[in-house]
């Protein structure tokens, strides 16, 4: 019996707090078991229809061979990358470090080089319906110890129940948002703001330009991602820094990015890009321009423990995305579920000396949360039109 090669791979759905999580349990036929995370939400089903084809032929094969596996999983059939590929190969990918990290019985970052920092510092996020809301979440999280703090615009809370956005009336109200945030806590906080490619290239530099200087540190994803050279004229016009990325599926999206100066911040998601063997190259190559890595991170516990395990080993990096704030109460990291977890004191996460991820599963408790269909706000502008989500 091989201890490393691979025995089964499983796709787990279920509904962890707020949304769903898909979670790849693959099992050595010794039993070492390593956990990933697919990152695109919404859209699990084909995630994990895409695993069961790669599990085809990935069982048989030894684990620790993962770079030959990623060339494998990419290769293998003529339409190459696209996210929902890269999503499932992600959660694989990440499966495998922790079964080698388990195997050796290391910590996954030393097989990234080993840790160049202790803890993982974080921005937090949060929203609000009145300025008066907002101001107050902002100053919860300064006192929890947060330096770094990322709002959304305020008119877009709670359209759940509301279908209708008008991104161009957001423009003004949000600005005066991040002013009084500004006015109220100065220039010792790092202030960033998510658009969720919400704007045009007008809109967005009409938004920036309501803003006196100095008042954001980051604007992400202002508009969409595929058209590098439209984020170039947007660079033209602003000098607010830009943060994008989390909706890169590789190596070759990231480049046309970097190499051209169109994000300052990278906002890789290691769900989705392709787990730690293409997440790692993308860090190398941001490293090169002398970008910073800002890493998405929207899911839950295995995703989390991924994420910190590559900022622990990476020279370039600023902050990790955190859900798991004093004023969000999402549930993504359910304790009952995942009983091991990466631990976070204050605002930073603490780098896990544990074998592999440091993510234990309850995996009779986690099949039992039923996942639920979800389907993502389909916007519509005042005119009928559709607008991004």
């Amino acid at each position: 019996m091989s201890k490393t090669t691979i025995a089964s791979i499983e796709t787990i759905l279920a509904r962890v707090g707020q949304r769903n999580q898909l979670l790849i349990k693959v099992v050595t036929e010794a039993g070492i078991v390593g956990w990933g995370e697919s990152g695109l939400s919404a859209r699990e089903d084909a995630v994990a229809a895409t695993v069961n084809h790669f599990s085809d032929f990935l069982v048989g094969q030894d684990a620790r061979q993962i770079g030959r596996i990623w060339q494998e999983s990419y290769r293998s059939q003529y339409f190459e990358g696209g996210r929902v590929l890269t999503a499932a190969m992600s959660a694989i990918d990440i499966a495998l470090h922790d079964i080698v990290g388990k195997w050796l019985d290391v910590p996954v970052y030393q097989l990234l080089g080993g840790k160049q920092r202790d803890v993982i510092p974080t921005f937090a996020s949060c929203s609000g319906r009145t300025h008066e809301e907002l101001l107050e979440k902002v100053q919860r999280l300064v006192d929890g110890g947060w330096d770094c703090v990322r709002t959304y615009p305020g008119t877009f809370d709670g359209l759940q129940d509301d279908v209708i956005y008008d991104p161009r009336a957001s423009l003004h109200p949000t600005a005066e948002e991040l002013i009084a945030i500004r006015e109220k806590f100065g220039q010792s906080l790092s202030l960033g703001i998510d658009l969720h490619h919400r704007l045009s290239v007008a809109e967005a530099a009409s938004f920036c330009n309501m803003m006196p200087s100095g008042t954001l540190d980051f604007i992400e994803e202002p508009i969409r991602a595929e058209t590098p050279e439209a984020y170039g004229v947007l660079r033209g016009m602003t000098n607010i820094p830009f943060a994008v990325g989390e909706e890169f599926s590789s190596k070759w999206e990231a480049a046309r990015y970097l190499e051209a100066g169109h994000t300052q911040f990278m906002r890789l998601d290691i769900c989705n890009i392709g787990g730690f063997t293409e997440a790692m190259k993308v860090a190398g190559w941001s490293e090169r321009h002398y970008v910073d890595l800002m890493p998405h991170n929207p899911l839950g516990p295995i995703c989390t423990a991924a994420t910190v395990h590559m900022s622990a080993a990476v020279p370039n990096f600023s902050w990790l995305e955190t859900r798991q704030s004093c004023v969000e109460n999402l549930g993504f990291h359910d304790p009952a579920l995942f009983p091991q977890q990466v631990e976070m004191k204050g605002a930073v996460y603490v780098v896990p000396d544990t074998p592999g991820l440091g993510v234990e599963v309850d995996e009779e408790a986690i099949k039992k949360q039923t996942a639920t269909h979800v389907e993502p706000p389909h916007l519509q502008r005042p005119d009928g039109s559709v607008t991004n989500w």
